[in-house]
């Protein structure tokens, strides 16, 4: 049975389930911030899942990183799976801009997280929902 990271639920707003991976939103309105968990148990490292599942991830992680980087007008899409706090296999993809608060620094720790507001939050899930494919499927 999967569960999410404890960590992972604190920092985050849940937004919907690709057919592998459940979409979240890092809660820090700096940054377009966004977190794929593949839902397998026990899963910490890229080489644990099948290879069915290591090809779906690369598929909505690139079908991601290519929505947001339209959608948010991103210069660069940093994407990566780094784990060091959170053991639990997730994918950071976050559109990164010239002007953004960290620029061109990672955005870890640079900051203290600015939560969004409820109307930035239904104004992401509306720019989302105009864009992802119809295999996502959003969160209530």
């Amino acid at each position: 049975m999967f569960v999410l990271d404890s960590r992972l639920e604190q920092d985050t707003l849940p937004l919907g389930d690709f057919p592998l991976c459940r979409l979240l939103l890092m809660n820090d309105s700096h940054y377009p911030w966004f977190i794929l968990v593949p839902r397998r148990e026990e899963v910490s490292e890229l080489f644990q899942l099948d290879a069915d599942d290591q090809q779906a991830l690369w598929r909505e992680t690139t079908a991601l990183a290519e929505t947001l980087k339209d959608t948010f007008g991103a210069d660069k899409m940093n994407v990566a799976t780094l784990g060091n706090v959170v053991g639990q296999l997730h994918m950071h993809v976050i559109a990164r801009r010239r002007d953004d608060a960290a620029w061109p620094a990672p955005v870890w720790g640079r900051h203290p997280a600015e939560p969004y507001t409820e109307q930035q939050i239904a104004a992401i899930r509306r720019k989302l929902e105009l864009v992802l494919t119809d295999d996502f499927r959003f969160g209530e």
